[in-house]
């Protein structure tokens, strides 16, 4: 029987060992089987669900470890469940788009969603990210109960390992848990330049080059928090954090 836990930051995480729990929410049925078919073979459990009221009662009454989610739904839209689902309870969220719109998928990421996939798609690299996605949740918990000690400060840009939060100007910015690391990933190395390619392999345990287009809109979604001015972008190559010169 699967166990879950809750961290104290107040995201819930499956239990080492568990099976994990993936509430996928798609109206399109030959969809929503082939998607869950592919993740029971994986050895996640699964539940469904058709559009946007029962999407978001499913979410609260069976605590799923990851949503994947379609944009368009009868009822009210995913952009609308994911909300209140993250308002409830922190939980990573891979969203599905029909149009290969970019402000659909900033709109998302904007919400809460952590990563994106454009139909039509395989199902083999659906899976592979949604592995990824919980084993960033994985690694975020045990960052939190091991944090690094002191806080990052690169002028008026301040990273709080231990809390996992970011300041500019002294004030909270609300990340999500992607664009949390991204940062930290660019942080790490500042003024040094790192393209699509590694930041999708440090970040996001991909190394499909075909994903680097999901860095882009993150990288984008981070600068309307941070501050356009403090990412460049080398085109061509990737994108640096800028900070303040000595």
């Amino acid at each position: 029987m699967e166990q879950t836990h809750t961290s104290h930051n107040g995201t819930a995480t499956a239990t080492p060992g568990a099976q994990r729990r993936v509430l996928v929410v798609e109206d399109d049925p030959t969809i929503v089987e082939a998607i869950a078919t592919r993740l029971r073979a994986e050895g996640f459990l699964v539940q469904t669900a058709g559009d946007g009221p029962s999407a978001v009662d499913t979410a609260e009454a069976w605590q799923p470890d990851l949503l994947i989610l379609d944009i368009m739904l009868p009822g009210f839209d995913g952009l609308e469940v994911c909300r209140r689902v993250q308002a409830a309870r922190p939980v990573p969220v891979l969203m599905l788009t029909a149009r290969d719109d970019e402000t659909d998928m900033l709109v998302g990421l904007g919400v809460g969603a952590d990563d994106y996939m454009t139909k039509p798609f395989s199902m083999r690299e659906l899976a592979a990210r949604v592995h990824v996605l919980l084993r960033r949740v994985e690694r975020a918990a045990l960052a939190a109960a091991t944090p690094r000690s002191g806080i990052l400060r690169l002028g008026e840009l301040e990273i709080d390992h231990a809390q996992r939060r970011v300041r500019v100007r002294s004030e909270d910015v609300h990340l999500t848990p992607t664009e949390f690391d991204l940062l930290v990933c660019l942080a790490n190395t500042p003024r040094a330049v790192l393209s699509r390619e590694q930041l999708l392999a440090e970040v996001w345990d991909w190394a499909d080059a075909s994903g680097t287009r999901t860095v882009d809109s993150h990288i984008k979604a981070l600068r309307r928090k941070i501050g356009a001015e403090r990412i460049r972008t080398v085109h061509g190559v990737g994108y640096a954090l800028e900070t303040p010169t000595p």
